[in-house]
């Protein structure tokens, strides 16, 4: 019996030493949350195997303090 692509994706993961998280946001799959160097990635995988994969790019540079968090607070409510 072959094994669930999920577990081969954490076992690639797991493999080149690259943290994730899981989290469960849509009934329909598991989300593995990968942060690398410049990269936030969300991979999406389903319950038949296909995964969504997206891939945010940018720099790491510091954009500001608190008051950072208050205007991106402001901007989703």
């Amino acid at each position: 019996m072959s094994s669930h692509p999920l577990f081969e994706l954490l076992q690639k993961l797991d493999s080149a030493r690259i943290a994730y998280a899981l989290g469960r946001h849509r009934p329909e799959s598991v989300l593995v949350s990968v942060t690398v160097v410049g990269q936030r990635i969300e991979i999406d995988v389903f319950n038949d195997g296909h995964m969504e994969v997206s891939r945010f790019v940018g720099n790491e540079d510091i954009e500001g303090g608190a008051e950072l968090i208050d205007s991106i607070v402001a901007l989703a409510s």
